[in-house]
């Protein structure tokens, strides 16, 4: 079988769990460097960058330099799709007691995977969007309808750049607590850019999770229906 090895490669990287809470720390599409990973990480910065080097040469994270500073990111949405995907198959394994902290209960609520909303907020906009005809979504994909495109276009999504990218357009992502869709791809980027414009939402200190702000309620409630 082709790919055995790449995959066995893949895996051994991310099966480290200093080198998995670094990917994990990197899931909201934003750039970290690398003492903030190492803290992450909880290990020591020497150790980070040995880490951080195997990471970049498997082309799963990528340095971009500003300056003097050197940060670090995920190549891409398919790396964060991968690390999802991941999280879910271990929470369908067996039944594992082990009670949630206060951080990963508000990472249910609302948080980024990648760079689109997931979460509570994100499945619950999908299904609303699915609900009231503006949305379907199938296994491997997913378009708006023409109501659909009206009501995203009303609320300031910018529908024709993310048409206009190389990027798959809409695809179903599967939420690892929620174990159902939310939206991912061109679109699901472009929605969770547009509710930060707007100040639905904001980043909690842990840079992933989200609070929704009392706008952002309202705004949710009059354009989706959506309540949490």
């Amino acid at each position: 079988m082709e790919g055995v090895s790449e995959v066995a490669e893949i895996a051994s990287l991310v099966g480290d769990p200093a080198r998995a809470n670094i990917l994990c720390a990197l899931l909201d599409g934003r750039a970290l460097t690398a003492s903030e990973l190492a803290y992450s990480a909880g290990i020591s910065p020497q150790t980070a960058s040995g880490h951080l080097a195997k990471l970049a040469r498997a082309n799963l994270i990528q340095l971009a330099k500003q300056g003097r500073h050197r940060y670090y990111r995920l190549t891409g949405p398919q790396v964060g799709q991968m690390l999802e995907s991941i999280v879910s198959v271990a929470n369908a394994g067996p039944p594992r007691y082990r009670p949630r902290t206060k951080r990963e209960e508000h990472w249910r609520k609302a948080r980024t995977c990648y760079d689109h909303l997931a979460g509570l907020l994100g499945v619950g906009i999908a299904d609303k969007l699915q609900e009231h005809g503006h949305l379907v979504l199938a296994d491997e994909g997913g378009d708006l309808t023409e109501s659909g495109e009206k009501v995203l276009t009303k609320l300031g999504v910018d529908l024709e750049r993310a048409r206009a990218g190389k990027r798959v357009f809409c695809r179903p992502c599967l939420d690892w607590t929620e174990r159902r869709p939310h939206l991912g791809g061109a679109i699901g980027a472009a929605l969770a850019i547009r509710c930060f414009e707007l100040g639905w939402v904001e980043r909690m200190r842990d840079k992933r999770g989200l609070n929704i702000t009392p706008k952002g309620e309202r705004g949710l409630l009059e354009v989706f229906g959506l309540s949490l």
